[in-house]
């Protein structure tokens, strides 16, 4: 019995050991630029905007010199994406396929939704 639970904590240790080796692999399917066209629900809070964003092995950075983006880009494509611009920010979440995405964003007093093309 004691030799079966140590075998059993040994096939757990190596699977959790492998796991950050195997996201960012699938994760850098996403790799590339991509064009993000947000829209908000509130007119007073602009509307129409597009911004560029980089990923590079699932982490999400910035093209873009007037905005700062950070993020990360889960294996099964879930994303989440913080943008900045001077003191104004706001968070993102949703979903990336092979070339094309959607989801939401969320700032502090406004709030709607965005998609994406890669470039």
């Amino acid at each position: 019995m004691g030799h079966f639970r140590n075998a059993l904590i040994a096939i757990r240790i190596l699977s959790l050991a492998a796991m950050p080796f195997a996201t960012p692999a699938v994760a850098a399917s996403f790799d590339g630029e991509w064009s993000v066209q947000i829209a908000s629900t509130n007119s007073a809070c602009g509307n129409g905007a597009t911004v560029s964003i980089g990923i590079s092995n699932g982490q999400v950075a910035s093209t873009d010199a007037k905005v700062r983006a950070s993020g990360r880009v889960a294996e099964a494509g879930g994303i989440s994406v913080t943008l900045a611009s001077g003191i104004k920010r706001a968070t993102g979440f949703g979903h990336l396929t092979g070339t094309s995405g959607s989801g939401t964003w969320r700032g502090p007093m406004c709030q709607g939704t965005w998609t994406a093309q890669k470039i």
